[in-house]
């Protein structure tokens, strides 16, 4: 009896001590997410079923781990991004093509015709008020004048602290993109080049610049590239910063409480014009994401959901708005190179952001049509790469694996168009 009676006193007793254990974790738990700035996890009912990861670590840090030391788990690092996107995002007004009359037709109400023809793609007539954000003929001028003028500035303003914003000798500013590894300055670059291919123009200009000692442009700068002990010779990138532009809250029809934005009769007739040409743009967004398995942005807000049920209602990553209400997308370098290299960790995301949309531009979806039915992604995008970057081979491209992987998200993105146009054509 004895005996029976200190097994079961020795059985509470480690009862209890799991009990405090368990409470204290929790705590501890919270602590952290306090100090870091997370609130605890709420609900949210969009996008249920997605597997929840223990970590409640965030994932921006990886980009800034060498390759050879990323974890492979679901593991990530760091809180918030550091880059005040509306304080830091440029000194000039951005470069808009348009006239008072598209402006005056982008802020009225919507005209009589549908939002959607052909069933999933935007009607021309909307297609016609979004004016094109940066026109090839001014990303190429702004290029030729970057690669010439002097840089007589560096001072913090780009985001993390390796990234530099840089003043030009006429004033102009640029921020320059100091990869820790290669990673990031590559996929920053070829995600532009990226966009171009597509037709998406909502991306900065950016060119490829080289730190070498002898160099004129950089000469006025080199005591501040030695105190931030840059690399000798390093390739960095420089892309147009924008001044005037806002923070960006994702739409309520891409928001966890919505089904998502589909082409169904009477979910989009009751937008205003404008609320119509934010939505075109957040579809060639998600596009263009999911092509280059970009997640640090809206997919990253959906594995914030894990603890942050509002992070939907705050400003997205990575993405801002000009006055007249055109998307910039920004700070690109998680796509394609990084994004591919840590692709399992953030598949199920992206793949439920991709199917939470079938409404898309036609254009797009035919430049996706075209690189589908061809198949020589990797042909064409290393052609404009080499022809538009004369410090391409220094940078390098993707490799065999990359190239088929975005050949291959190609396909399956192509897949999915035809999927929604086989179910809403006949709407």
């Amino acid at each position: 009896m004895r005996a029976v009676s200190a097994n079961l006193f020795a059985l509470l007793f480690l009862c209890a001590l799991a009990s405090v254990f368990y409470v204290w974790s929790a705590l501890e738990s919270r602590l952290e997410r306090h100090k870091r700035g997370f609130p605890v996890p709420g609900g949210g009912a969009f996008y249920q079923g997605l597997p929840a990861d223990l970590s409640a670590k965030t994932f921006r840090a990886l980009l800034a781990v060498p390759a050879a030391q990323r974890p492979h788990s679901g593991a990530r690092l760091e809180a918030r991004n550091l880059t005040d996107q509306t304080a830091s995002a440029g000194n000039r007004d951005y470069h808009v093509n348009g006239d008072n009359k598209r402006s005056a037709l982008r802020e009225g109400p919507v005209k009589s015709g549908s939002p959607v023809e052909d069933g999933i793609f935007w009607s021309e007539w909307l297609e016609g008020l979004l004016p094109v954000g940066f026109t090839e003929d001014y990303a190429r001028a702004w290029r030729e004048r970057a690669r010439t003028h002097r840089i007589v500035k560096l001072e913090p303003g780009c985001g993390r602290i390796s990234n530099q914003l840089a003043t030009f000798a006429d004033g102009t500013k640029a921020c320059v993109r100091y990869g820790i590894n290669a990673d990031q300055v590559q996929g920053e670059t070829l995600t532009y080049y990226l966009a171009s291919l597509l037709g998406i123009t909502n991306l900065p200009p950016l060119i490829l610049s080289q730190l070498n000692g002898d160099s004129e442009q950089w000469a006025a700068v080199r005591t501040r590239i030695g105190g931030l002990q840059w690399s000798d010779r390093a390739v960095v990138s420089l892309t147009e910063w924008v001044s005037n532009l806002t923070g960006v809250v994702t739409p309520a029809p891409l928001r966890q409480e919505s089904s998502g934005l589909h082409p169904v009769p009477g979910e989009l007739r009751d937008k205003t014009t404008a609320e119509l040409l934010e939505l075109m743009q957040w579809t060639d967004l998600i596009v263009f994401d999911y092509l280059t398995a970009n997640f640090d942005r809206l997919v990253s807000n959906l594995f914030s959901l894990q603890w942050d049920s509002r992070v939907m209602e705050r400003d997205t990553n990575n993405l801002l708005r000009t006055p007249r209400g055109d998307l910039v997308f920004i700070d690109n370098e998680a796509g394609l190179v990084h994004g591919f290299r840590v692709l399992n960790m953030w598949e199920k995301y992206h793949n439920t952001v991709l199917g939470s949309v079938c409404v898309f531009r036609k254009r797009t979806a035919q430049r996706v049509a075209e690189l589908h039915r061809r198949r020589d992604a990797r042909r064409r995008l290393l052609e404009l790469y080499r022809d538009s970057e004369p410090l391409s081979l220094e940078l390098g491209f993707l490799s065999d694996e990359h190239a088929g992987v975005l050949q291959d998200r190609i396909g399956r993105l192509h897949k999915h168009i035809l999927h929604c146009k086989g179910k809403y054509s006949q709407l």
